[in-house]
């Protein structure tokens, strides 16, 4: 079996680009989320992306083919909204086990098919496990500082289905990202560790976080180093930061994240920063060349794209990243 941990030793490893971005382009009709076996559901489903996994499985594994013929070693599933929290937007609460068992497996089916091509590249399944909607430490409510929409346990419950789904579904390792609120993820990483726990098996746990702005502080307020003290009594098998900012801007706080840990870090930053539209107007060539600088700098061990990157992106990745080494990892004194 191919093992994530020796790849990472002989290679910087690429991670694929946004599901959104690419979903997006397939212009889906309220219609096509539902299927037919939603037809009649009654609440609005368009915009439930992690629902396509079951009524428009074809286009999910389009998807992962994609990004895995660009270059990828390592794709996400389509799960980062599937916890009881965030598909109570939708009624779906019901369905999280479905969801995250059905994107893994996809996913999953996926990456097989290009190992056995080509043994010597294998390739891996990230189980994408979102920050929900809800954030344990910060009151949604400006009158009422000390109210919380929702409790460590609560979040901890809602991990813990998604986390047993997506193992069930078979993939090589669990991807705690989009970090806004260290509380959320700590509740994520205990739910890791129990289902480790009961189930006897070891599992490799990803992490990033999410950098807001300027100020160099997730939304909750830690800086990189509180971050990454907050995480770091779990064996991890890498942490990192994606989202909120392009390369450029995220460069700073990867430097620093890089000299303080021992584990792999990752990043996989947005295509710049969006304009007045919502819209990324950076070129996968612009991308390419602020992430040779990460490379040459020897600040990574796993890169991809977030927000506003598709297959173009990752294949220029894909193809500076090949000529470098990967970071070294060594104790830090």
């Amino acid at each position: 079996m191919p093992n994530i941990y020796t790849e990472l030793q002989k290679r910087i490893l690429v991670l694929d680009g946004a599901m959104g971005t690419m979903l997006q382009a397939y212009n889906f009709t309220e219609e096509d989320f539902r299927g037919e076996r939603f037809k009649d559901y009654p609440s609005p489903l368009k915009g439930n992306n992690d629902l396509l996994s079951i009524t428009q499985p074809k286009a999910i594994a389009e998807v992962h083919t994609k990004y895995f013929e660009a270059g990828a070693d390592i794709v996400e599933t389509n799960t980062f909204s599937s916890t009881t929290i965030s598909m109570a937007d939708y009624n779906m609460e019901d369905l999280v086990y479905e969801l995250n068992f059905e994107s893994a497996k996809i996913a999953k089916e996926v990456a097989n098919k290009f190992t056995s091509l080509n043994p010597d590249k294998p390739r891996f399944v990230a189980g994408s496990i979102g920050p929900t909607n809800k954030t344990a430490s910060l009151s949604p409510d400006v009158n009422r500082p000390e109210y919380r929409a929702i409790t460590f346990n609560e979040l901890r419950i809602a991990y813990k289905e998604q986390v047993e789904a997506l193992i069930d579904g078979g993939v090589d390792t669990l991807f705690v990202e989009t970090i806004f609120d260290t509380l959320n993820a700590k509740a994520a990483l205990f739910a890791i560790e129990e289902v480790k726990e009961e189930r006897n098996i070891d599992v490799p746990i990803m992490v990033s976080g999410t950098i807001t702005d300027a100020s160099g502080r997730t939304l909750s307020g830690q800086t990189v180093e509180a971050f990454l003290t907050s995480i770091s009594h779990i064996p991890l098998l890498s942490v990192g930061f994606n989202c909120a900012l392009g390369a450029k801007q995220l460069k700073p706080y990867l430097q620093r994240l890089s000299n303080e840990t021992t584990f792999y870090t990752s990043a996989h930053p947005n295509a710049g920063l969006p304009n007045a539209f919502g819209e990324y107007d950076q070129t996968a060539r612009e991308m390419q060349s602020l992430i040779e600088e990460y490379l040459q700098d020897g600040l990574v061990n796993i890169i991809g794209g977030c927000c506003g990157t598709n297959p173009q992106y990752i294949k220029a990745i894909a193809e500076v990243t090949q000529n470098y080494q990967p970071r070294l990892t060594q104790d830090l004194a």
